[in-house]
């Protein structure tokens, strides 16, 4: 569908006015790169006085303004539009251009200069440019919006992680702060390791923000270097195993010989870590992990499978989203983040890779993650390819 920009022409020469009429009434542009279609419907005022009427009421996209006008000349419209901070993007026509007159316009507030007499190609060039300016304006000012909601989301979001643990950690210190339990120390060991487990909860949700942030923000430079995905998967199992032996929850690990890939090691121990954490963590007591890794061509093929509390249909299309955590019955009383699996996603995107679940609520989950042997090649091929 065509976005419709009013254009409103103020000049003194009916001719003119009309003009400007025939050719931008029946025009439309696409702009590609903004992936929009513009239409236009022009508006005509003779004068500045009912010109400035017309933008407070009708509220142009484009004001094409004659210089010299009877009565109010077009800079002093120009300084009205300015005072009433008036958003419309104003193109100055004038007889009489001159560097001077165009210096003082642009000080004014006047985007471009179009001298008269000009053609109609010369005009459709400059509402084409003038359009492509107020769209790019717009996008701006969406994108800073949504940047802005979306800190305004992540600052609630993690208040309201960090309030819970905190008021806990509260009330426990305070029962030991107030003897409640008596004078023996042994009393507390569980109100200590209570409180443990809500501090081990706040670091793992800083540490999952570090890493969504150094992914996001782009700002720690990818190192990539011949990973062994069979020792990289042997070492994030050392920091889950005692979490595992405590559940009794058997873990296998299955990797192919020699299982290699040009990647940054932080990336691919963030992708392992998470995905075995998270087969843990949402098991069953007695429960078990398979770990698989093996090639498939160019493609790396990671699946870790478990046999826990799975997961609804529904609650599957939820998954990779940052904060987002499945909340029922089962899950209650299991700490989160619910950032795992949205790096893990975003991770796999920068190895032009992917990731998939089969699940089956109280029977277990599969995740499967996809990551590309030499990304690094793919990426030089794709700048490449766009240099040319």
């Amino acid at each position: 569908m065509a976005e419709l920009f009013k254009v409103l022409v103020v000049d003194d020469e009916a001719g003119m006015r009309s003009g400007v009429a025939r050719v931008l009434n029946d025009y439309s542009i696409n702009l590609p790169e903004t992936k929009s279609e513009v239409r236009f419907e022009v508006i005509e005022a003779e004068t500045a006085e009912s010109g400035l009427e017309i933008i407070e009421s009708q509220h142009p996209d484009i004001l094409f303004l004659d210089h010299k006008l009877p009565g109010m000349s077009g800079l002093e419209l120009l300084g009205k539009i300015a005072e009433k901070k008036i958003d419309v993007l104003t193109v100055m026509i004038t007889a009489y251009a001159s560097l001077e007159a165009a210096v003082e316009a642009t000080k004014n507030g006047a985007y471009d200069f179009l001298a008269k007499p000009f053609s109609p190609s010369e005009l459709k060039h400059m509402v084409r440019k003038a359009a492509g300016r107020i769209i790019y304006k717009r996008q701006a000012k969406d994108l800073a919006e949504e940047k802005k909601r979306v800190r305004f989301q992540f600052i609630s979001v993690l208040a309201h992680e960090l309030k819970s643990p905190l008021a806990a950690i509260q009330g426990y210190l305070n029962i030991v702060n107030d003897r409640v339990l008596g004078n023996e120390l042994g009393a507390y060991n569980n109100v200590i390791n209570r409180s443990l487990i809500r501090l081990e909860g706040m670091k793992k949700l800083i540490f999952d923000l570090l890493d969504m942030t150094r992914i996001e923000s782009e700002q720690k430079k990818r190192d990539f270097t011949d990973v062994n995905i069979c020792e990289l998967a042997k070492k994030s199992l050392e920091t889950c195993i005692l979490a595992a032996k405590e559940r009794n929850i058997a873990v296998n690990l299955e990797v192919e010989n020699d299982v290699t890939m040009k990647g940054d090691i932080f990336e691919i121990e963030v992708i392992l870590s998470n995905l075995i954490t998270n087969a843990i963590k949402y098991n069953n007591d007695n429960g078990k992990v398979d770990i698989n890794i093996s090639t498939n061509g160019e493609w790396i093929i990671i699946k870790v499978s478990d046999t826990g509390i799975g997961l609804k249909e529904e609650e599957i299309n939820k998954l990779f989203k940052d904060f987002v955590r499945i909340k029922n019955e089962k899950t209650r009383n299991i700490l989160g983040s619910g950032l795992g699996l949205s790096t893990v996603k975003k991770l796999a995107d920068l190895y032009n890779g992917k990731v998939t679940i089969e699940s089956e609520f109280s029977k277990g989950s599969t995740f499967t993650v996809e990551l590309l042997k030499d990304s690094q090649e793919f990426l030089k091929e794709e700048n490449e390819s766009r240099t040319f």
